[in-house]
C-alpha cells in the first residue's frame, strides 16, 4: 500500500486547519446536556448536540427499547427484504406518513441515506428529471444529486426571481424537481416554502423538502415548518431524520403510497442495507408519539434559545440572524474557530463545536450553539461570560 498518499492527505488538512479531532465524551443519562469528557474526565455541558428535546434520555423510551431487547433481542437480523421487516418498522412507517399528512413513508439507516438514496431512486423513476436545487442543500443532496447523473441547476439561496428564470426556460411538460431544506443547517434561515410550492404550481414541477432540523422542533404535532405553515399537503415529499429532535438514529421520507413504493423498490441504500433493529425503532415510536402530544419540551428549548440570542446580543456578540433555534457566531478563520472551540472546552467545560470548510465555505469559519430544553439559565449566562471573554482574547 502506498501509505504516501494518505499521509500527504492527513497534512494537507492539518495545514489548512480542517483536520477533523472527535471529541470522545460520555453522555449520561438522565443528566442531559451533562457529559463526562474523556479526555481528563471532567464534566462538561454540551451546547452542540442535536438532541434539542433531550429525547435520547426520555425515561419512556428507554424503557421501550429495554422492553424491545428483551422480547425481539439486539439486532434486526437483515435488510427489510429479507427477515429484516418487523412490525414495529411497519408501525413506525405509519407513524411517520401520518406525522406529516401523508399517505406513506419509507424509513432509511439515516437521513443522509434517505436523502441520497431517494434522489437516485426520483432520478431513475421519472424520464428526463431536471433537479433544481438550493445553493445551501445538505452534502446529502448535493451528493444524491451528483451520484444520480441528473441535469440539475442550482439556484441562489432562497432566490425566487432565479429560481423561476432557471424553471422557465424549460416547458411545462419538463419534468422537473425543486429540492431544498425547511431550515437551514448552518445559517439557520427558514425556506421561502410556500413561494416555492407556488412557483412549482405555476411550472408543474414536483417538491421535495429536507425537513431534518424541523420535525420535533416546529408544528404542533411536530411535523415541521411544514406543518407549521399549514403547508405539508402541497409538498410531494417530505424527507426528515429520527436522530434530532426525536433523539435517535435513522431517517425517511413520505409521500405518496405509490410514489413510496416505488423509491423503496429502487434505491439502492434502502435495498441492500440492514433494517433499524426493533430497540431502536420502539424508542423512535415512543419519542414520536411523545412529541406529537407533548409541546412542553418545545417550548422550553425555543425560550431558551431566545434568552441567549437576547445575552449574545446585549453582549455585542454577533449571531447570524434568523428566526429559528440554530445560533451562529461568524468567526471566519479556521484556526481560529478551532482555538476558541478547544478553549471554551478545556478552560470552561464547554463543548461548543467549531464548523470548518467544507461543512462551510472558507472564511465562512464559526461557532454554532445548539441550545436544548433542558439548559437553564444559569448555564446560557455562564457560556456567554465564557464567550465573552475567549472571544475578546482572540481579537
Amino acid at each position: 500500500m502506498k501509505l504516501q498518499y494518505f499521509q500527504d492527505t492527513i497534512a494537507n488538512l492539518k495545514n489548512e486547519n480542517r483536520y477533523r479531532s472527535f471529541v470522545s465524551i460520555s453522555r449520561l443519562a438522565g443528566q442531559f446536556p451533562y457529559a463526562i469528557n474523556n479526555a481528563n474526565q471532567q464534566k462538561i455541558i454540551v451546547f452542540c448536540s442535536n438532541d434539542y428535546l433531550a429525547m435520547g434520555q426520555n425515561s419512556r423510551a428507554i424503557n421501550s427499547a429495554q422492553q424491545a431487547l428483551n422480547n425481539y433481542g439486539v439486532g434486526s437480523g437483515g435488510t427489510r427484504n429479507i427477515s429484516g421487516t418487523s412490525q414495529l418498522l411497519i408501525e413506525l412507517e405509519q407513524k411517520t406518513a401520518q406525522l406529516h399528512d401523508k399517505e406513506s413513508a419509507c424509513v432509511f439507516a439515516s437521513g443522509y441515506v434517505a436523502n441520497d438514496a431517494s434522489i437516485q431512486a426520483l432520478v431513475k423513476i421519472i424520464p428526463d428529471l431536471i433537479i433544481f436545487s438550493d445553493q445551501k442543500n445538505h452534502a446529502s443532496i448535493i451528493s444524491g444529486i451528483k451520484n444520480s447523473n441528473a441535469k440539475k441547476h442550482v439556484f441562489r439561496h432562497n432566490d425566487m426571481v432565479d429560481l423561476e428564470n432557471l424553471l422557465q426556460q424549460y416547458p411545462l411538460a419538463q419534468n422537473k424537481l425543486i429540492i431544498f431544506e425547511s431550515v437551514y443547517s448552518m445559517d439557520g434561515d427558514f425556506a421561502e416554502i410556500d413561494k416555492i410550492i407556488a412557483l412549482a404550481e405555476k411550472y408543474q414541477a414536483m417538491t421535495y423538502i429536507d425537513e431534518v432540523h424541523g420535525v420535533g422542533l416546529y408544528g404542533e404535532n411536530g411535523g415541521g415548518l411544514s406543518q407549521q405553515f399549514n403547508l405539508a399537503q402541497k409538498i410531494d415529499f417530505i424527507e426528515g431524520t429520527y436522530a434530532k429532535a426525536f433523539g435517535a438514529i435513522g431517517g425517511y421520507l413520505a409521500g405518496n403510497k405509490i410514489a413510496i413504493d416505488a423509491i423503496r423498490s429502487l434505491a439502492s441504500g434502502f435495498i441492500f442495507t440492514t433494517a433499524l433493529p426493533p430497540a431502536i425503532i420502539s424508542a423512535i415510536i415512543t419519542n414520536v408519539d411523545y412529541l406529537k402530544n407533548s409541546s412542553v419540551e418545545r417550548e422550553k428549548m425555543h425560550n431558551n434559545v431566545q434568552y441567549l440570542k437576547n445575552s449574545l446580543k446585549a453582549n455585542n456578540i454577533a449571531i447570524v440572524n434568523n428566526q429559528s433555534h440554530i445560533i451562529s457566531i461568524k468567526i471566519g478563520d479556521a484556526l481560529k474557530a478551532q482555538k476558541i472551540s478547544q478553549r471554551l472546552l478545556n478552560d470552561f467545560n464547554f463543548y461548543l463545536q467549531h464548523i470548518n470548510y467544507p461543512t462551510v465555505a472558507r472564511g465562512d469559519e464559526r461557532l454554532r450553539i445548539t441550545v436544548s430544553s433542558e439548559h437553564n439559565s444559569i448555564m446560557i449566562d455562564n457560556l456567554v461570560k465564557a464567550l465573552v471573554q475567549v472571544l475578546q482574547e482572540m481579537v
